[in-house]
């Protein structure tokens, strides 16, 4: 008989995402944060050798792994090009509404020949709890040696110890000057879907407010 295809879940490491965190395959917990950027080069050197110390201090204050990860994707103008064209036809000068036209060509031109990208900064804070029992899910989950305790409870244990660890991170940021959003459960399932799917052109990470 020939052997049966894969799913494709059996590709994805996820497990579930619940109350704000993403449960792996493993038994691994772990939170998302948006990171802001910091524009180095701007800086002088007093303050580039303030910050590289910063940030070494901050990694050697760490008894835990952390992943960050950089996404790149391709600007979507379409949205910006479809509210220039509103304020257009709003315009009550001439010249106004001639500038902005061609102002909205210019911008179509240049994404046509130049490939505008944007970066979104992310850093994975994870936590692996004890070993527990997840050959029936994340609704019967086991101490080991012990009878059984209730999931939620559980989960909530090992959520507040991932918490923890989230405090540590974004404190340690905050002092090199990065600001942290933790990423919520939508949030979340969207950046995985575009993980999973990076031709899919649709939706965006989250942004920082300005």
């Amino acid at each position: 008989m020939p052997k049966a295809t894969p799913a494709s879940q059996d590709f994805v490491a996820i497990r579930d995402i619940k109350d704000d965190v993403v449960i792996l395959k493993s038994g691994q917990m772990c939170s998302v944060l948006l990171a802001s950027s910091v524009n180095f080069a701007l800086k002088s050197q007093d303050e580039q050798q303030a910050i590289l110390q910063q940030f070494q201090t901050f990694l050697n204050t760490l008894d835990f792994s952390l992943q960050i990860y950089v996404q790149s994707r391709r600007l979507n103008i379409e949205p910006y090009l479809a509210l220039l064209a509103t304020r257009e036809s709003a315009q009550d000068n001439d010249l106004m509404r001639i500038q902005l036209r061609e102002y909205m060509e210019f911008i179509r031109t240049f994404t046509r020949e130049v490939d505008v990208m944007s970066k979104n900064f992310f850093v994975v804070v994870p936590y692996t709890p004890s070993p527990i029992n997840l050959t029936k899910g994340l609704t019967s989950l086991f101490t080991p040696g012990n009878k059984a305790v209730p999931s939620d409870v559980r989960f909530e244990e090992q959520r507040i110890q991932l918490e923890q660890r989230v405090a540590v991170v974004e404190q340690g940021l905050s002092r090199v000057g990065v600001r942290t959003i933790p990423l919520k459960t939508e949030d979340l399932v969207e950046l995985y879907y575009h993980i999973y799917n990076p031709t899919d052109p649709t939706g965006a990470a989250p942004v920082f407010n300005t």
